[in-house]
């Protein structure tokens, strides 16, 4: 089963658990009924912010998407030993994948971060979708260059630059160029 597949299917299990229509999901965090069926349909590659606000609606941590066997001791990732990626959209609604991800911390229970390893993919400069949710970001460039859009600003990052924003600023973050990237991502959601 992809990946984009199995967080639908969670989506999907999480909503009826408790006993939620897909439009009263939709309703709870403010996203369009639509957009939910074509995730727990897998017809849809998720974007970071419309899950974000899906685990909220649903009462649950981003990561609850993510995992399969939480642990609650120390979680240890070697080097080349990542966990399958997620990939996700940069694009808001798509079926296209601009960004792999790899979590650090795979079924770690209770975490509050959810730090990554970002692989992000060029695309065309038409394609910005910005976006926002609670809680806040920290990238760390590892290789390329990206471009973060934060408001209204544009701010190009190379290999050892990072950031740190309020994610409830509309951002969105891409390669600079046609080179991909490599990116250690960390983010915070309050629950």
């Amino acid at each position: 089963m992809s990946e984009h597949k199995r967080i639908g299917e969670k989506i999907r299990k999480l909503r009826e658990v408790r006993d939620l229509s897909v439009e009263e999901l939709a309703e709870q965090c403010q996203c369009n009924p639509e957009l939910i069926s074509q995730l727990e349909s897998g017809h849809l590659v998720p974007s970071l912010a419309p899950l974000l606000k899906i685990a909220r609606g649903l009462g649950v941590r981003l990561g609850t998407f993510l995992d399969d066997d939480p642990h609650s001791g120390a979680i240890i990732t070697r080097t080349g030993h990542h966990e399958s990626s997620v990939r996700f959209s940069g694009l808001g609604t798509s079926n296209l994948s601009t960004l792999d991800f790899f979590s650090l911390a795979p079924n770690k229970k209770d975490r509050h971060m959810e730090p990554f390893l970002v692989d992000i993919h060029p695309t065309v400069a038409e394609d910005c979708m910005l976006s926002s949710h609670e809680g806040e970001e920290f990238i760390y460039v590892l290789s390329g260059q990206i471009e973060v859009t934060y408001g209204k600003d544009i701010h190009l990052l190379s290999a050892d630059d990072s950031i740190y924003y309020d994610s409830v600023v509309p951002h969105e973050v891409r390669a600079a160029g046609e080179t991909p990237a490599r990116i250690l991502a960390v983010v915070y959601t309050p629950m």
